[in-house]
């Protein structure tokens, strides 16, 4: 299996399991510092509301309600499988990393050490159309990480 192909199975597998989606049914941790934030993707109609709750510095929760294509959803998916755990900085970190990589067009290439399975995205990034379905819970983390934090 190539890279290119593992990369595909992992945004299929993401889009179909979609971890952390849920936001109706889960609540916030109790005591933690929350923040919410819904976007919209008004071209192709990808919609994502996203929970982030902060305990003590660190993301212990990342909850998403959304719809759209398999790249936004899976994009949330495997974003809330990494957020959780990371401290605020962390997180900022690897949003600011995963939007370098997207708006490179291709130049900057993603290091799956600092991205983990959100490297997978990578080749989204030479279709300008793609980059806001797969950036849209990006956005809305980074939003609602600000309200939190």
């Amino acid at each position: 299996m190539s890279l290119d192909q593992l990369y595909q199975q992992i945004i299929l597998d993401h889009s179909k399991a979609r971890h952390g989606s849920g936001l109706s049914e889960t609540a916030a941790p109790e005591g933690a510092s929350t923040g919410l934030s819904h976007q919209l993707n008004p071209v192709c109609g990808d919609e994502v509301t996203l929970r982030v709750a902060v305990e003590r510095g660190t993301v212990a929760q990342l909850a998403w309600d959304g719809a759209g294509c398999s790249i936004s959803m899976a994009s949330a998916s495997v974003l809330s499988e990494m957020a959780e755990g990371m401290s605020v900085d962390e997180l900022r970190s690897v949003i600011s990393n995963f939007r370098e990589v997207l708006r490179s067009r291709g130049k900057v290439h993603a290091d799956p050490e600092v991205l983990g399975d959100a490297a997978a995205f990578e080749g989204v990034a030479r279709y300008a159309a793609r980059v806001k379905c797969a950036m849209i819970s990006w956005v809305a983390a980074e939003d609602a990480l600000n309200q939190a934090a």
